[in-house]
């Protein structure tokens, strides 16, 4: 804990008075291939989930508004044997290269938080984090997209154009486009949705694959539903499995990601809040036994 206190302080003065340091650690950072060979799946840790202001975790609203405690877990998360790399937001990616944590790490820009939980314009997800140009500045491997449609909704319509051009521009700087489909609507308190029927992933699927004007660097990021194989029929693509904000046992949850993971087409995992905040507060316990997951197909 005392050494986090102590490189805490320093990135706070590092952000107060050497911005460009910030510049000079992703000109530095050791990066890796995406897959070494053909056979091989990722355990990413996703951590972007605070700019859209969605901070609650099995019903504690507030569980990732303190940032310090986030990048502890972080931390223990990507220092664990196995964890290929993180997602994030910049905020979340430059506090970690800062910190030093990003070498020999995949680093995931996230690109369109501007849907903010609860909001009104919830499902209005323009881009408000990174954009193509921003992602190969900073020498990091792919942006993450959210492409939540409402086919009542006309405004969704302006994400599936702006996640297009995006997937374009990432492809045209021969990075991954990471993207992460969901039909959506408002439910009867107006908070929205996602369906997670296995026709309607499927379908999102469907959608999420055409986008753009070449799919060469696109990976898809999907939930995990009760028929997989249907949902994976629908796409020659990667995808990586997502975590969502749990809800059941972590033993229920590894064993769900455990048959999604054996389905082809499947590359592995991007969780976040069900391995950074798991129940009993083992941080590096849950990771361990998602890359095994990962690895073996066993959790324990």
């Amino acid at each position: 804990m005392s050494d986090d206190v102590d490189d805490f302080a320093e990135l706070r003065g590092l952000r107060a008075t050497s911005p460009q340091a910030i510049a000079e650690a992703a000109a530095q950072r050791v990066r890796r291939p995406l897959l070494a060979d053909a056979g091989d799946r990722l355990m990413l840790v996703a951590a972007d989930h605070p700019a859209r202001g969605a901070l609650g975790v099995r019903g504690d609203g507030g569980a990732m508004a303190d940032r310090y405690e986030l990048l502890r877990r972080l931390r223990t998360a990507l220092r664990r044997p196995g964890v290929d790399g993180v997602l994030g937001t910049a905020d979340v990616l430059e506090d970690l290269l800062l910190l030093g944590e990003l070498d020999g790490k995949i680093a995931i820009g996230s690109m369109n938080r501007g849907g903010l939980q609860g909001a009104v314009f919830e499902l209005d997800d323009r881009f408000t984090g990174y954009d193509a140009a921003a992602v190969a500045r900073m020498r990091f491997d792919g942006g993450k997209m959210l492409v939540r449609i409402d086919p009542e909704d006309p405004a969704s319509v302006r994400t599936l154009e702006a996640s297009a051009r995006a997937v374009d521009e990432l492809a045209a700087h021969g990075l991954l486009a990471m993207v992460e489909p969901f039909l959506s609507k408002r439910g009867s308190s107006g908070s929205v949705v996602n369906d997670l029927s296995t026709a309607a992933v499927a379908r999102s699927v469907a959608i999420a694959a055409g986008l753009g004007g070449t799919s060469a660097y696109t990976w898809l990021k999907l939930p995990v539903v009760e028929d997989m194989e249907a949902v994976m029929a629908a796409t020659t693509m990667p995808a990586l499995l997502l975590g969502g904000d749990p809800s059941g046992s972590p033993e229920e949850t590894y064993a769900s990601w455990g048959r999604a993971l054996a389905v082809p087409g499947v590359r592995g995992l991007m969780v976040g809040r069900a391995l950074l905040y798991p129940p009993d507060g083992d941080v590096a316990a849950a990771v361990d036994a998602a890359v095994r997951l990962v690895r073996t197909g066993v959790a324990a």
